[in-house]
């Protein structure tokens, strides 16, 4: 039996999963000062009381797209977990500052940081998982690789996550407007998640062949798949089966998300549908449920699930476009278009 593209990044979680997680844990060194059981908390590993827990915190697609890059272009994946657990350390930096920004008060089915601990101590938590980040990158000298190539890799995952801190602030200036544009929306995912999946894609390959053409390519791929992720995202976000997400339909809408759907409808709405929009968001607190549901009536009219699906799709294809001009292996390729389709077919 063929296995689904699910299947296939399932396989790879189960596959990458522990060696990350030794890696992360090898990189949250302890003190006296009781720091970092904040950071152990965020990441699942304790509760509130110190007590060892267990919480799964997400999928880990970043990790798993480094080291299947590493690997498909020909790499030990393993040399490329210093890499992979930077990734996922930054990647709960941005995490934790989200959850401050956007009063967010659970994630993973429990309190998020900031609440349990404050909003400052939050922060410095954040910040030093940022560190962490980059001192746990520069181990991959230990695997060999030459001076000049671990600067270049550091190089690329600095740059990436200051896209996508700028990604987070371009989202968070959207918030207060009605004139946001599809493509100022693509810009602004292309910086937010695109960056850090690009460059996960990057510097799998680079460590794996030490040539940056090959891992430029790699790393374009990485920018379209992270397009297509987030634009499903925002899709699941409004129409996903509530029993997958966890959301209700139409969350997005109720908390005032200026995602790809939303985007859309401000952009083409008929100027009566426009005028009755402005006047729905101007409104203080969530958008009631009757504007819910008048707002799910004209996305249909103007068939954006349809459209949102498509451009995601798209995106998927992009990518899938760079990387036929890689060279790869068939099998390796087939590994690619496995997270591709995943991507954009997902239910959560």
């Amino acid at each position: 039996m063929v296995a689904t593209a699910a299947q296939h990044v399932s396989a790879l979680q189960h596959r990458f999963r522990d060696e990350v997680q030794a890696a992360l844990r090898g990189a949250i060194v302890d003190s006296d000062s009781g720091f970092f059981s904040l950071l152990r908390y965020h990441l699942g590993w304790e509760e509130a009381d110190g007590k060892p827990a267990h919480v799964v915190t997400g999928k880990g697609l970043r990790p798993i797209l480094c080291l299947t890059a590493c690997e498909v272009a020909g790499g030990d994946w393993q040399d490329a977990l210093p890499a992979a657990a930077a990734l996922e350390l930054v990647h709960n930096f941005s995490l934790i500052h989200d959850d401050i920004q956007d009063r967010d008060d659970r994630r993973w089915g429990r309190p998020t940081l900031w609440t349990v601990h404050g909003e400052a101590k939050a922060i410095a938590a954040g910040n030093a998982m940022r560190v962490i980040a980059d001192h746990t990158l520069m181990s991959l000298v230990n695997s060999g690789m030459p001076t000049a190539l671990v600067s270049d890799v550091a190089v690329e995952l600095t740059g990436r996550y200051l896209e996508m801190i700028e990604g987070q602030y371009m989202d968070m200036s959207f918030e207060g407007s009605d004139n946001v544009t599809v493509e100022q929306y693509l810009d602004m995912v292309g910086r937010k998640t695109g960056a850090l999946i690009e460059s996960a894609m990057y510097m799998g390959a680079l460590v794996a062949t030490s040539d940056r053409q090959q891992a430029q390519g790699f790393g374009a791929c990485g920018r379209r798949l992270g397009l297509a992720f987030q634009i499903r995202d925002d899709y699941l976000g409004i129409w996903g089966d509530p029993s997958a997400t966890g959301k209700a339909v139409g969350a997005d809408i109720r908390r005032k998300k200026k995602s790809m759907p939303v985007v859309h409808l401000f952009e083409h709405a008929a100027p009566a549908d426009r005028a009755w929009l402005n006047e729905a968001y101007a409104k203080e607190g969530e958008v009631g449920g009757e504007d819910v549901e008048r707002i799910l009536e004209l996305l249909d009219r103007l068939g954006t699930p349809t459209h949102v699906q498509e451009a995601a799709t798209a995106e998927a294809n992009g990518a899938m476009e760079v990387v036929d001009g890689l060279g790869l292996t068939e099998s390796a390729r087939e590994t690619v278009q496995a997270m591709a389709e995943f991507f954009v077919t997902r239910e959560k």
